[in-house]
């Protein structure tokens, strides 16, 4: 700036100001409501079909061994709860939460879900086909409780007035902790064939972060387009490794995280395969194990909520009010229900992975991910042609898992910008949910079953160690109890931690900007007004 001050005029820098708080993120290319063209959106929608086979793929190739299933029997549960995750996606989108959301399967049952698979009652099966088909229909009990406790708290609104007592403060823990927590399907994943998912990794940064760098193209396709790239390089590279004979004197285990002709799913999946309900027979119940599945449904509904929130905001959409979190949730129990009565050995949630994504293209778009819900259920129909691409090393996977993972986690800390960073009270609630967040898992992982397997019925055992094993659960808590008790004391409190001005976004009505974005289609709000 310049000023004259009569003997000369003197030069005024302009002092460097801090960036502005963004109720909704800038630089989204095609937010919820705006969606790309037809073309771009269905390469971006087939994107979001190849992340979802990741998950699919690992919790069925962990499982249906240990029930008794071969090959065959787990290509079934895979396309089964393949296209259970496309149903479940397009519903959650259409009636749900209406975010860019994908529903697959959720990686918190396998605790109860390996405890009904251990139980001694389904030893007196030496057949391991009955044994299979037996623990199948136990499994689908349980889930059929479990998804009706979901459902409950969803609809009836339990779930609604418990996010109510969120603030800034308590959802960056929260959501931060919905990317973190997932960690062990990244690295340790990876380094499972290290030679493969390394350069997977790195071409993946390449791609999406610096080659813009040396290639300038009139319309984003690096970075929009890189999880393709990184697919179809590290395949191929991994398909070259293979033919080499390469791996032809490795070990069992890494034959099989490293071979692209190991996973044993082209030559046992079917040309046509249409899954349908009870097609394992009817389900079997059992109340003791009923109740870690339950527990496990709850986990997963904290982690819905934290994707729902990185998804809304790389969604550039208003925070979720609380109202259509838990419309959300009970459509999260309504696809564990059709999980338990196809078959699909797991119940369900919102895929963090996906969340990331759209960060990493800056397309919220709605429609993408109905597209993506399409592609699941055609390729889980045509068994032949989904099983080429579910035969992808998981090491690839987890190369790009390192990326989008990181992206969810971020978009938690965005939410620091509406807190007072300055205040140590503010510090000690971030500070101690992190640690707390990463502890207390861990105590629970490594010494909790070795001190009371023995000691407690397998069933508590269970309950507490899925609580407890989440990540995100006890971040969640921790952060929630304090922020009650430490920053709702008086308005000082309150507006470190921003309470007042999130006020606005505890009821749908609020502000005029969630029709638009969280709205029903065919006028269903006025069947069924969000509160």
């Amino acid at each position: 700036m310049a000023q004259n001050n009569g003997g000369g005029i003197k030069i005024e820098e302009a002092k460097p100001t801090a960036p502005p708080v963004k109720e909704q993120l800038p630089g989204i290319q095609y937010c919820i409501n705006s969606p790309p063209p037809w073309r771009e959106a269905v390469i971006l929608g087939f994107q979001h079909y190849l992340l979802t086979l990741g998950i699919t793929v690992l919790i069925p190739t962990i499982i249906v061994p240990q029930m008794g299933g071969g090959n065959v029997e787990k290509t079934k549960v895979i396309q089964s709860l393949l296209f259970v995750s496309g149903l479940n996606t397009f519903l959650q989108s259409l009636f749900g939460t209406r975010l860019p959301i994908v529903v697959v399967g959720s990686y918190t049952y396998i605790i109860p879900i390996l405890s009904i698979v251990q139980a001694s009652r389904y030893n007196a099966y030496s057949d391991p086909y009955e044994r299979f088909i037996m623990t199948m229909r136990g499994i689908q009990g349980a889930l059929i409780i479990s998804s009706s406790f979901q459902i409950a708290i969803g609809f009836f609104g339990f779930w609604r007035n418990a996010v109510r007592f969120l603030s800034p403060l308590s959802v960056v823990p929260y959501v931060t902790f919905t990317g973190l927590g997932l960690y062990q399907l990244g690295f340790p994943m990876l380094a499972n064939c290290v030679e493969i998912g390394l350069p997977a990794l790195i071409t993946m940064v390449f791609f999406s972060h610096y080659l813009h760098r040396y290639i300038s193209t009139a319309r984003p396709i690096h970075d929009r387009y890189s999880v393709l790239f990184t697919v179809a390089i590290a395949w191929l590279f991994a398909q070259l490794l293979t033919a080499s004979t390469a791996y032809n004197h490795k070990s069992e285990s890494t034959q099989r995280s490293c071979r692209t002709d190991r996973a044993g799913l082209v030559t046992s999946a079917k040309w046509v395969y249409l899954p349908y309900p009870f097609q394992w027979g009817p389900p079997t119940f059992n109340v003791l194990e009923a109740f870690p599945m339950m527990a496990a449904s709850l986990v997963s509904l904290f982690e819905f909520s934290g994707t729902s929130y990185a998804a809304a905001r790389y969604g550039s959409a208003t925070p979720v009010p609380p109202s259509i979190i838990s419309r959300g949730a009970g459509w999260v129990g309504v696809g564990a229900f059709l999980s338990a009565i196809f078959g699909c050995v797991t119940g369900t949630t919102a895929s963090a992975e996906n969340a990331g994504l759209l960060a990493l293209t800056k397309v919220g778009s709605r429609r993408v991910i109905q597209i993506s819900s399409g592609f699941m259920i055609f390729f889980s129909i045509f068994g032949k042609f989904g099983a080429v691409f579910a035969s992808v090393p998981f090491p690839i996977i987890a190369a790009l898992y390192c990326v989008l993972f990181g992206y969810v986690s971020s978009a938690g800390l965005g939410f620091l910008q509406f807190c007072n960073l300055n205040s140590f009270r503010t510090k000690f609630v971030l500070g101690f949910s992190f640690f707390l967040g990463i502890s207390i898992p861990q105590y629970f992982s490594q010494y909790f079953h070795v001190k009371h397997e023995q000691g407690s019925p397998r069933w508590l055992c269970d309950i507490v160690s899925v609580i407890f094993m989440s990540h995100v659960t006890v971040a969640a808590l921790v952060a929630l109890i304090l922020d009650l008790t430490l920053s709702r004391d008086d308005d000082a409190a309150k507006n470190d931690c921003s309470l007042k001005w999130w006020e606005k976004f505890s009821l749908y009505s609020s502000d005029v900007r969630n029709d638009e974005f969280y709205s029903l289609p065919c006028r269903l709000n006025e069947l069924f007004p969000s509160l």
